[in-house]
């Protein structure tokens, strides 16, 4: 009897012990409210910190969000119905240049190109960007960064965008693919996968790379009110370095696992197409293999933007970036 109320005892005390420790662990999980501005396999380390558990080793619960625009993704940041959002780096100029007293701080770089493709209707060989004068041309929305980055290319490239080709831009975002798959336009400005399905199903064929033209630009990143980030540094802290290591993941891993980790982010995409368009980014350095916005980014960013038209004041880099956060997470 003694035995037996020594072993009971000695395991009643166990759990005592256990089931707070346990309570208390889960009070340390923070739930973060991210929105990012598309579903896209552009954004590959972001599902791969998700799928392999990084955010979770940082103690951190990520409730992720598709907002499906710029614009939106910034109003859930700013309304806190978001804590950090995956947008373009040239939103948060946007904001500022409004007189925001609370600025949004990019703080962590995801990708660091333009992610979208010049297709040709006709196959061509010897692609020259002279083909494109007098051709019909599909652009972006005006004022966001495809266009912007689009408009900065042609004009490289000594093509007036306005003058040389015919830019059609009074199509919806969504409606463009379908648009050009119907007989509108010579030329497409696509993101993947859709670039790379349109190649497999003969509508049309890649012929350059607006990423590899444009050079390193802060294309999305994770940003976050500056109210929020000084009321929350470990939380920015701890969901850096979980972007970090699916950076050094997918940095060291080959296209075709990076597709499996996050396959089920497309579910109606197969396999193999997400391997090619994880190839595809990887190869052009398109996924930035660390988090840090670097002064000669922020400065080509707004080079581009000054291009277009579109920038509405010059904002300095220590201004709408803060490198800290990452620059210690990598020590």
């Amino acid at each position: 009897m003694k035995k037996w109320f020594k072993a009971g005892f000695a395991l009643f005390m166990v759990a005592v012990l256990i089931i707070p420790l346990a309570a208390c662990g889960q009070d340390k999980v923070q739930t973060v409210k991210v929105a990012e501005v598309t579903r896209s396999i552009f954004y590959a380390p972001q599902y791969v910190a998700l799928e392999k558990g990084f955010f979770e080793e940082e103690g951190l619960k990520v409730e992720l969000t598709t907002t499906w625009g710029g614009d939106k993704t910034m109003t859930a940041v700013l309304s806190n119905a978001a804590d950090i959002g995956l947008v373009g780096s040239e939103t948060s100029i946007y904001v500022y240049a409004q007189g925001s007293n609370d600025p949004v701080i990019n703080f962590a770089q995801l990708t660091q190109t333009d992610g979208t493709f010049l297709v040709s209707r006709e196959k061509i060989n010897d692609f020259s960007w002279d083909q494109l004068k007098g051709a019909t041309y599909l652009g972006q929305r005006t004022g966001g960064m495809p266009q912007m980055v689009g408009e900065f290319v042609l004009k490289k490239h000594g093509i007036d965008p306005k003058e040389d080709l015919e830019m059609i831009q009074n199509i919806d975002y969504a409606n463009i693919p379908n648009a050009f798959a119907s007989g509108t336009g010579d030329f497409v400005q696509l993101f993947e996968p859709q670039a790379s399905m349109f190649e497999l199903e003969g509508i049309g064929h890649i012929v350059a790379s607006f990423g590899t033209e444009s050079g390193h630009v802060p294309y999305t990143t994770f940003m976050a009110k500056q109210s929020y980030m000084k009321k929350n540094p470990e939380t920015i802290e701890k969901f850096t370095r979980a972007i970090h290591k699916a950076q050094k993941w997918v940095e060291s891993h080959s296209a075709k696992e990076t597709a499996e980790v996050i396959q089920p982010f497309f579910k109606d995409t197969d396999l193999s197409l997400i391997e090619t368009v994880v190839d595809r980014y990887k190869s052009q350095g398109s996924y930035a293999t660390d988090p840090i916005l670097d002064e000669e980014e922020w400065k080509n960013l707004q080079d581009i933007m000054d291009e277009a038209g579109e920038l509405p004041e010059e904002v300095s880099h220590d201004t709408l970036v803060n490198t800290e956060v990452a620059e210690d997470i990598m020590k």
